[in-house]
């Protein structure tokens, strides 16, 4: 099995678990199990047989064994008769919005309910409002729960929630109400999905805000509506929460609901370690019973500094290390979006593109970019009008008349997203390729090969002369495709080793390579370009979403390609098609 699948596994363990009504401590060694699985950057199987698994922070013996089971058998009998021990309906019936563990399993013992279609049916006949603690209120609540759950149940493109999210928050801070206001969760350490929206108010009038909060215009439904909190939902199943607090408390709320659970807890052992308590309402010595000596944080910077750390961006709050480099003053300076001056991986109407060359090049100007790369599909995507090698040549004619017309000041950079062919090969010939700026390297077809394959695949295209970036490494659509399968590190390991940048592709529904991979590979040497991927002028804002998943990535603008000035650019991309392997990170 793979590190994925056994993360899947730890975490429906923990499920399972919860609804057994077992320690909360035993419930959170899984889940924190699973994501510290998922953040492994090492190869799992070299991990384990090494013993060095078992030496990493948060992998105890009880773990490592099963993790170890389940990477060698693809079973594990735990889990097995753990398995068996709960009624499946049990589980899918945590699908329901506001229907945690325990109520299901009171409905469970009460009224042998052991699916969503025993509980619908048990709703309709008036059997769950009368059990105890529970009502009519809590049974139309669960009816319609079971209607929307499809839509309830989806997390959503941080794009798309953020699209959501401005205007509310654009309609907070216009309140006279309102003294502070901001985002919070995950939206706001711009994960590449979002589950709900958060915002975080501060203001010692609480109850107009709430009132104007759930008579928004495009709310499907107002699931709370309290004094210091209101929870409503959208139409598309997207949930937002507001939390009123009062200013002095604003900079403690922001702070622990902009999360992640393990920054914050870390952070509370660290207060802890200083003798304070630290909380949403505050951070106070820890013998005080009130909050009324808590120490003044007007900002949420003056909360690290109490702690003897430096300010750690939303970003970084994923409890990866960033504690230990504030303290040590080492964060890193984050990539800015000011210090992009071009892009490269975009298509015109010559493939799959809804804009012309010259289209293209006047929405690159009217960004301030310095240059454009054009990188429209080889003839192997058929389906996206991929060019064969005539048409190929008649495009590397139109952008060498386009750049020496003096129309526009954005240098066009001719390029191609060749097909990586199922063998190894690319779609077009390294004589054509190398009359290019640039060849990005993309895989569109066979996605089902194995990992041994597909990794040997993509090396040897890492391999090839002509290849100057790879595209989208895995192929992932977010909450669509997973990705396949294929070994990055050895992927990453080619790329340093050739001089090849893998890309990170901004569209939002990829930010492919995946930001958690990033931190080491830049630690190793690898650069980046973020691409946007566009097919339409509009496409080009998506970079905001790479930079985005760049900065969770710890990148600055020295790990960047796309930072370089025209002139450097060019010098690099002259030296790789003369074959000289030099370190595009000197």
């Amino acid at each position: 099995m793979t590190k994925n699948e056994i993360a899947d596994v730890l975490t429906e363990i923990a499920t399972l678990l919860e609804l057994k009504g077992e320690n909360p401590f035993k419930i959170r060694a899984y889940q924190n199990g699973a994501r510290n699985l998922e953040a492994l950057e090492d190869d799992l199987g070299e991990l384990i047989s090494s013993g060095e698994l078992s030496k990493l922070k948060g992998f105890g013996d009880a773990l490592v064994q099963k993790i170890t089971e389940l990477f060698e058998t693809g079973k594990l009998e735990f889990y097995e008769k753990l398995k068996a021990s709960v009624e499946p309906g049990l589980v899918s019936m945590l699908e329901i919005p506001g229907l945690g563990a325990k109520k299901i399993k009171a409905m469970h013992k009460a009224l042998g309910l052991d699916s969503i279609e025993a509980l619908q049916k048990a709703c309709e006949e008036g059997r769950v409002a009368a059990l105890k603690g529970f009502g009519k209120k809590t049974e139309e609540k669960l009816l319609l729960g079971i209607k929307n759950r499809e839509a309830y149940g989806k997390r959503h493109i941080w794009w798309a929630a953020r699209a959501v999210a401005d205007p509310i928050l654009a309609g907070l801070k216009a309140l006279p109400e309102v003294v502070h206001a901001s985002h919070a969760g995950s939206l706001r350490r711009k994960r590449e999905t979002v589950g709900d929206l958060d915002f975080i108010v501060g203001s010692d009038e609480a109850k107009p805000i709430m009132d104007w909060f759930v008579a928004q215009e495009g709310v499907a439904e107002v699931t709370a509506h309290g004094e210091t909190k209101s929870s409503v939902r959208f139409e598309s199943g997207l949930q937002a929460d507001l939390r009123v607090v009062r200013p002095p408390q604003f900079a403690f709320a922001l702070h622990h609901f902009t999360g992640s659970k393990d920054h914050n807890v870390m952070m509370r052992q660290r207060a802890l370690s200083r003798g304070l308590s630290l909380s949403e309402w505050g951070l106070k010595p820890v013998e005080d019973e009130t909050f009324e000596n808590s120490l003044v944080a007007e900002t949420e910077e003056d909360i690290f500094s109490h702690l003897d750390m430096k300010w750690v961006p939303p970003e970084l709050r994923e409890g990866l290390g960033e504690i230990e480099a504030a303290e040590k003053g080492e964060l890193p300076k984050l990539l800015e979006y000011s210090e992009l001056k071009g892009v490269f991986h975009n298509h015109t109407v010559a493939s799959d593109g809804r804009n012309t060359l010259e289209e293209m090049t006047a929405a690159a100007e009217a960004k301030g970019w310095e240059y454009w790369g054009v990188a429209d599909h080889s003839k192997a995507s058929f389906q996206a009008n991929g060019m064969n090698e005539d048409r190929v040549l008649q495009q590397l004619e139109e952008v060498h008349a386009l750049n020496t017309s003096g129309k526009f000041k954005t240098h066009v950079f001719s390029g191609i997203e060749c097909d990586l062919l199922v063998d190894g090969s690319l779609d077009l010939s390294e004589a054509l390729l190398m009359k290019l700026d640039y060849t990005v390297v993309s895989v569109h077809i066979g996605f089902t090969q194995s990992e041994e394959e597909m990794t040997a695949r993509i090396i040897k295209a890492i391999e090839h002369p002509a290849t100057t970036m790879i595209g989208h490494l895995t192929g992932r659509i977010l909450l669509r495709r997973e990705p396949y399968k294929v070994n990055t590190q050895k992927v990453i390991d080619a790329a340093i080793a050739n001089s090849v940048i893998i890309e990170l592709n901004a569209n939002p529904k990829r930010l492919d390579m995946d930001w958690r991979l990033w931190k080491r590979a830049a630690e190793k040497g690898l650069m980046t370009s973020i691409n946007p991927d566009a097919h339409r002028t509009e496409h080009f804002e998506f970079v905001e979403a790479g930079i985005n998943a760049a900065r969770k990535g710890w990148l600055g603008a020295e790990n960047v390609l796309n930072t370089r000035s025209l002139d450097e650019v060019t010098s690099i991309l002259s030296l790789k098609r003369n074959h000289l392997k030099e370190s595009l990170s000197s």
